[in-house]
């Protein structure tokens, strides 16, 4: 944890703030904190800080902040990523917020399994959960925006037109295809697909949606791979 995240419920006046569970134990058995340090802080979807520890004990954590620094700026970007087995998003959703994506599409693909549409890591709060500590891990304080499209082929054709104009419009898919571009300067609309990729109607309709095929070289790459491997290339 390089950032003791706040959220509004934690404040008991404009410039206090009381802690317990899961951060409160951080500070004793990780931080090892003693009344009088001097932390990094930030407010949930808010500014950044020092915080100072007036009180540390087993049963809860005080200390006076000073918010008066912005969060970094997010990546411009719309990341459309089919949806990876349960353990894998769980450790994509700590990277997507980590990195900085601005938004987060969680979309079907003729590869995703069915049963992984099941698993609890959907549950709002467990998407929550891993996205603040990704948060936690880059020092930010704005979570990304995360959408959740069940049906590929209306929100492609219906919706994904108008997310991707005026962007620079990337399919990540290994093949004969352009290497990805590096260093961009424009807002992007990138897709990522499965294990396995996308398959050829799935490109197609993506195409058809305004986005181009762009590849890393020969290699077969993890999604959780990929994705860090196309942000920081891009970005």
């Amino acid at each position: 944890m390089n950032l003791l995240l706040l959220e509004d419920g934690d404040f008991i006046a404009e410039d206090r703030v009381r802690l317990s569970g899961r951060r409160l134990k951080h500070l004793l058995e990780v931080h090892r904190a003693e009344a009088g340090d001097s932390l990094r802080v930030g407010r949930l979807n808010g500014l950044m800080g020092s915080g100072q520890l007036l009180h540390l004990d087993e049963q809860y954590a005080e200390l006076s902040v000073l918010l008066d620094q912005p969060a970094p700026e997010k990546l411009p970007i719309t990341l459309l990523l089919a949806l990876p087995r349960p353990k894998m998003l769980r450790r994509v959703l700590q990277t997507v917020s980590s990195m900085g994506v601005a938004r987060l599409v969680l979309l079907n693909s003729y590869r995703v399994e069915k049963s992984f549409w099941q698993t609890p890591f959907l549950e709002p709060a467990a998407i929550r959960e891993q996205l603040i500590l990704g948060l936690e891990q880059a020092r930010d304080t704005v979570l990304p925006e995360v959408i959740i499209e069940k049906r590929f082929k209306p929100f492609v054709e219906d919706q994904l037109p108008a997310i991707a104009a005026g962007t620079l419009g990337l399919i990540g898919h290994p093949g004969d295809y352009p290497a990805c571009p590096r260093a961009v300067t424009q807002a992007v609309t990138l897709a990522i697909g499965p294990e396995g990729g996308w398959i050829p109607y799935e490109v197609e309709k993506l195409a058809e949606a305004g986005l181009q095929p762009v590849q890393l070289g020969v290699r077969i790459l993890r999604v959780e791979t990929a994705l860090t491997a196309l942000l920081a290339r891009l970005f």
